[in-house]
């Protein structure tokens, strides 16, 4: 089997682009025709430095790109992070350098770790909000697992028939991800698809509820009166449940804060961050339903079908990932503190 210094550039630009896809250790070591150990040590030097390039003297073929070259490619890329490597090699080709491919493009965005990734959902945080995170994560700090277990976490998200909604690649160094650039905001995603609203907590997943229309206030206390209520009473009979919910407008209306403070004696709502989707493992959820939904064959025709599988790929969530998420709630906290109340990786 291939050692990690014995494999050209292209292999190792394979074996990133197959991790970063969840393939395995062992698969990717197939596919590529090398050692595991290579494809560990390849994946952490890109994690670490941000390149696969390998440091022997005299192998394999000089670079296209010199120093002048890269610097090029480098503000193209920025002119437009989400330019495909066609549309890149098209407008760098199109000045007086030499013609390049398009897969020595690929290897040498690779090895400048300029690689395609997707847009931050969250923008820049103000001061104001970073004092507020920070002071959430204080109050939460000295949290112990069996409080943490009896929150029930909830969000929305839009799910596309088209691969668009929250899809989109850019292509960043590692650290830029809170540039403006390089942010975007999943909900103002368009086409056609659907809304749907789900909780769940340590003990199980909570309902899923298809949101037929926009979401305002009437629409999500409708969903908490005949949704959460019975999941709450369920699953905290006691009455020591707790409620996550973020700040959207229709989540914080009048008439839906009265309800949660007519219904405390039955579970508390938690008080919650601006601007910290970061916190909510409900967004792995999210990642994870729409990894599986773009994995299944042929796609989705229409509305209906997409309806069906979101439901399905829910409801066969393994108990295991969420349980995982919700155990790394002390060390999201432990990240916001080491920030400063500033954002997190997620």
């Amino acid at each position: 089997m291939g050692k990690a210094a014995d494999l050209s550039e292209f292999d190792r630009g394979q074996i990133v682009m197959a991790r970063r896809l969840g393939t395995s250790i062992t698969e990717t070591a197939r596919l590529v025709g090398c050692s595991r150990s290579a494809v560990v040590s390849i994946h952490a030097k890109w994690i670490n430095d941000g390149d696969t390039s390998s440091r022997r003297q005299g192998v394999g073929r000089p670079h296209v790109f010199k120093e002048k070259g890269r610097r090029r490619l480098s503000r193209l890329v920025k002119q437009n992070r989400r330019q495909t490597v066609t549309q890149l090699t098209a407008q760098y080709n199109a000045g007086p350098s030499a013609s390049v491919s398009e897969h020595t493009f690929q290897w040498t965005l690779l090895d400048m770790g300029l690689c395609s990734r997707r847009p931050t959902r969250m923008p820049p945080l103000t001061k104001r909000q970073h004092q507020v995170r920070l002071q959430w994560a204080r109050e939460h700090r000295d949290w112990t697992m069996d409080e943490w277990k009896r929150v029930a976490w909830s969000d929305e998200f839009r799910f596309l028939i088209h691969h668009v909604d929250g899809r989109v690649r850019v292509r960043r160094l590692p650290g830029e991800q809170l540039l403006p650039s390089c942010t975007a905001d999943h909900t103002q995603a368009g086409g056609d698809g659907i809304m749907l609203w789900e909780t769940f907590s340590w003990a199980t997943l909570g309902p899923v509820v298809v949101v037929e229309q926009t979401m305002k206030a009437a629409n999500y206390l409708n969903i908490i009166a005949g949704q959460l209520h019975p999941y709450m009473a369920f699953v905290f009979p006691t009455g020591n449940g707790i409620f996550q919910q973020d700040n959207a407008p229709c989540h914080k209306a009048r008439i839906v804060l009265e309800w949660f403070e007519e219904h405390t004696d039955e579970f508390h709502l938690m008080s919650w961050p601006p601007n910290s989707p970061d916190l909510n493992p409900m967004e792995h959820i999210w990642d994870v339903m729409e990894r599986q939904l773009r994995a299944q064959t042929p796609p989705c025709p229409n509305i209906s079908s997409l309806r069906a599988r979101c439901l399905d790929i829910w409801y066969k969530l393994s108990p295991v990932m969420y349980q995982k998420l919700v155990s790394s709630m002390p060390r999201q906290v432990a990240a916001v503190l080491k920030a400063k109340g500033g954002a997190t990786r997620y």
